[in-house]
């Protein structure tokens, strides 16, 4: 029987990969977290490196938050270490507190407090004062693209908006990591895409940033990351990196305005025996052909038997989706 997942994505162009040869301003091994007999997370272990945008991603309820609260010393784990700067968090997790930002995955600033208002609350909270927090305010206006709405009422903004005024105060204190957790969920397209230039921005400035999503579309944005899918990683690496060792075989993507007709055809129709990974793409199929047979012409003959109406068959390269539904697999 073949396998099928309904599932639409976009793609972007990937950024080069940081130095790794650096000493990793984040590590944890083997880091877990039980709750009674449940494991949210099992063996967490991965590196971060200084000015790299670190992807970490999952489905909902995969454990990302969980694996970043332990990170930042708001959990205690069940299992394992993890370092943050080279300080153990579990021994001494204040002293990273400063020099660290955060960005919850539900929005926390004072909706009705106005957008200045917001920056100068928590530039107290981290320490700043005067001059210097005049000076860190207004660059996070600037950073954020929010000169001249200084005095507006934060529940009046946009949801982009607002993720952008979250962001600013998370690097008030200008902090050596920011932990992002799901920031561009619920936010529309052109946000989300205005919202990482700012991410790249920070990394281009020598910034950590760790982002958790669910959006597959933005793993290509990243410099490295890793996949974790019911408390575990099941893949980790750069983006070229985890296509090359995942994706065993080639993807022939058929294009049709009814792909669900194609996929209902090639599932009935495909040879006995034949052991192929069928998804749904948009409108188009894709196909994870096992070897590296082409399999281009058997499709359309089978298509065109059966009245099936298709604009292409063709290869293409694989996306991290496809990546991710095999690794699942």
């Amino acid at each position: 029987m073949l396998k099928r997942n309904n599932r639409t994505t976009s793609n972007h162009d990937n950024q080069n990969q940081p130095d790794s040869g650096k000493i990793a301003v984040v590590s944890t091994r083997g880091l877990g977290k039980n709750f009674g007999d449940f494991s949210a997370v099992r063996s967490l272990t991965l590196d971060i490196y200084p000015g790299e945008i670190f992807g970490f991603l999952g489905p909902n309820g995969a454990g990302k938050t969980t694996s970043i609260r332990m990170i930042l010393g708001l959990l205690r784990p069940s299992t394992g270490s993890a370092s943050v700067l080279g300080i153990d968090v579990q021994k001494n997790p204040e002293a990273i507190r400063p020099r660290v930002g955060y960005m919850a995955q539900r929005f926390s600033l004072y909706n009705d407090l106005t957008v200045l208002q917001n920056l100068q609350f928590y530039g107290a909270a981290y320490g700043l004062e005067n001059d210097r927090l005049a000076e860190r305010i207004n660059s996070a206006l600037e950073m954020a693209g929010l000169r001249g709405r200084e005095r507006r009422k934060t529940a009046a903004l946009a949801g982009g908006w607002r993720q952008r005024l979250a962001l600013g105060a998370a690097i008030l204190h200008q902090p050596e990591i920011v932990f992002l957790d799901e920031p561009t969920a619920g936010v529309d397209p052109v946000s989300r895409r205005e919202f990482w230039d700012l991410l790249y921005e920070l990394a281009a400035g020598g910034v950590s940033v760790f982002v958790t999503t669910h959006y597959m579309d933005e793993a290509e944005h990243c410099h490295r990351l890793a996949f974790i899918q019911r408390g575990e990683v099941i893949a980790q690496g750069s983006p070229g990196e985890i296509k090359r060792q995942a994706v065993d075989g080639r993807v022939l993507e058929v294009v049709s305005e009814n792909a669900g007709n194609v996929l209902k055809v090639l599932e009935q129709l495909w040879e006995e025996g034949e052991s192929l990974e069928m998804d749904l793409y948009g409108a188009s199929v894709r196909i994870v052909t096992p070897d590296q047979r082409d399999y281009r012409k058997q499709v359309r003959t089978i298509l065109k038997k059966s009245g099936v109406v298709f604009s292409s068959v063709e290869y293409v390269e694989p996306t991290l989706e496809d990546v991710f539904i095999a690794s699942m697999r």
